[in-house]
């Protein structure tokens, strides 16, 4: 199997390392930066022999040997500095978007894209329209990383292990996004006997702001270790068809009341990309915020389609 990152970066370069040292494929870095995604998998390759695995790793510039891939991963573009939303990505990180997603599909139309680069549920979507591709085949990384951040949190308020909490976050990937601590356990018992409401909704609301609290220690950059678990999560599940039940960005037409949007919602993860979009039982208030979020990202794709346009 061969999965293609596009984006040395942070983001991309642990993409790739988790990747092939979790045995998953081998893989192609591809970089716009001379020699960058060349260096970098030069010495992840170097490494092979003490990390322990047998997976190849190559890099460069030109988007010709990601033919043939099963899965591409877009990390490129501009990361958030302090006091930047989301959508001031917008307008820079659409057009780099669009110029990658015409190189992919040109060289591997059958793989499966997986976005990774913000503002998240913009950029999915203007990769599905670039390439023309089934809404199966175009999806977003964010509600692995949203989910693996609440988890993480509620670990650290009970004093237990982060693998036993069990959780989802569904929605926009930023300031909307929609968790759901009423399904949320720990060890099989429900998160709401183990914390008292007002603390769990500022847990909630530091989930919300994770990738700024990042942002503004790093000072210089953005979150990228566990954006790459999540998206190693995610690739593993498509190439060894795990048929897992991950939260991803996926285009609804008519899930949850929502048409023709990229929203974070629970689907089954395996070798043709989404398998099933799972319907969650959410009551009234959870299903309300989650079309809030749902409208949120359709505002931001229209202003790129003004952006575009103008």
């Amino acid at each position: 199997m061969k999965v293609t990152v596009v984006g040395a970066g942070n983001v991309g370069a642990t993409c790739a390392q988790r990747i092939i040292e979790s045995d998953i494929a081998d893989v192609y870095l591809v970089d716009v930066v001379e020699g960058l995604a060349a260096g970098k998998a030069l010495d992840l390759a170097e490494a092979a022999p003490l990390a322990g695995h047998s997976r190849r790793i190559s890099g460069g510039t030109d988007y010709d040997p990601a033919e043939g891939s099963d899965v591409v991963v877009i990390t490129a573009g501009v990361a958030r500095k302090p006091g930047m939303s989301r959508d001031d990505l917008l307008q820079i990180n659409g057009k780099i978007v669009t110029s990658i997603t015409e190189e992919v599909t040109h060289v591997a139309p059958g793989a499966i894209i997986i976005m990774v680069t913000n503002p998240l549920d913009v950029t999915v979507h203007i990769a599905k329209q670039v390439s023309g591709l089934p809404r199966e085949r175009v999806i977003g990384m964010a509600g692995a990383l949203d989910t693996a951040r609440l988890r993480c949190f509620v670990a650290e308020e009970l004093d237990c292990a982060g693998m036993d909490v069990q959780a989802m976050v569904l929605g926009g990937h930023g300031d909307s996004m929609v968790p759901l601590p009423r399904q949320a356990t720990v060890g099989g018992v429900p998160l709401t006997e183990l914390i008292e409401p007002a603390r769990l909704e500022e847990i909630i609301q530091r989930t919300r702001d994770g990738g700024a609290e990042i942002v503004g220690l790093l000072k210089t950059g953005s979150a990228f270790y566990a954006p790459a678990a999540g998206v190693k999560e995610m690739v593993a599940a498509i190439v060894q068809d795990e048929r897992r039940l991950l939260p991803v960005s996926v285009l609804l037409q008519g899930e949850y009341g929502i048409e023709d949007t990229f929203v974070g919602v629970p689907v089954k993860l395996g070798a043709g990309g989404v398998a099933e979009i799972v319907e969650v039982d959410l009551n009234a208030e959870e299903l309300a915020a989650l079309q809030t979020s749902a409208a949120h990202v359709r505002e931001t794709v229209e202003k790129w389609e003004d952006l575009k346009n103008n």
